[in-house]
């Protein structure tokens, strides 16, 4: 039977990225498949797989087909968690699809890959 399994980001530094991801969203690197160009990160309360992060070449792109979303309950939650993450070495993106009064705010990872951070109490504002 097929099953979804986990997203996987395609990164230029794999130690950088799994820096960046195990902070961003409390997980942990694991040892399950690991090697120079892939690792797999967990919960970090051991409940499953999270996320995957693969060495890749590809440029990024600006305007992503798929993408992450990281909810959080309020407007106060969102402010406090984006300026966490550009801490942590994210980047608020000029975002020239915004609607009007948008729930999300689109950063970006270290490597460039776009997500948002998206406040639950105001959605939905549109396609993010």
């Amino acid at each position: 039977m097929l099953r979804l399994g986990f997203p996987v980001i395609g990164v230029t530094d794999v130690p950088r990225a799994v820096a960046f991801w195990t902070s961003a969203l409390n997980l942990v690197a694991t040892s399950e498949w690991e090697a120079p160009t892939w690792r797999t990160l967990e919960h970090a309360d051991g409940s499953g797989r999270a996320l995957a992060l693969m060495f890749s070449e590809s440029p990024v792109q600006e305007h992503p087909r798929i993408h992450l979303d990281l909810m959080v309950d309020t407007t106060a939650e969102q402010e406090a968690e984006v300026e966490r993450l550009i801490g942590l070495g994210a980047e608020r993106i000029t975002w020239d699809l915004y609607p009007p009064d948008p729930d999300f705010v689109v950063l970006a990872d270290p490597d460039g890959n776009r997500f948002c951070v998206v406040d639950l109490s105001r959605a939905p504002s549109g396609p993010a």
